[in-house]
């Protein structure tokens, strides 16, 4: 999975077939035409709304793949810490404790480390990663 270039529709249409769901069912389900479906899964985005109908629909957590996308490509300043910022602080959003790691993060950072990319420091300071976590799965996958 290339979790850098992200085309929704297609993955969407990927589910679809996996699922073999029937366009009667996603038509009634949307209430729309079978044009308006077909017209979303060329789409490379579409609106969240939309986005969670097919996460529900399909029973796959389609926000999980941008989720991987800012953990892989955007990781969290290490100098924009929660205490450092007040406004994030007296934020009403919700604040996340913990990461999702899935082997496809796990294998990315690894082979940083493996190919020197970047050093076991930098990912525990980059990635936000604890250094407890990348010790073990540097020990469980035995790269080095």
């Amino acid at each position: 999975m290339n979790f850098k270039e992200i085309h929704i529709g297609t993955l969407i249409n990927q589910r679809i077939k996996e699922c073999k769901i029937e366009m009667s069912r996603i038509c009634n389900f949307f209430k729309c035409t079978e044009a308006d479906i077909e017209e979303m899964l060329v789409q490379d985005n579409l609106s969240t709304g939309l986005l969670l109908k097919w996460c529900k629909l399909l029973e796959y957590d389609f926000f999980r793949i941008y989720s991987h996308h800012l953990i892989l490509y955007s990781p969290q300043s290490s100098t924009m810490k929660y205490s450092d910022n007040p406004s994030k602080e007296n934020s009403e959003l919700p604040r996340f404790q913990k990461n999702i790691y899935t082997k496809e993060i796990i294998d990315f950072i690894l082979e940083l480390i493996t190919t020197g990319k970047k050093s076991k420091s930098q990912i525990v300071n980059e990635y936000r990663i604890p250094k407890t976590t990348l010790y073990k799965w540097i020990k469980k996958h035995g790269k080095e």
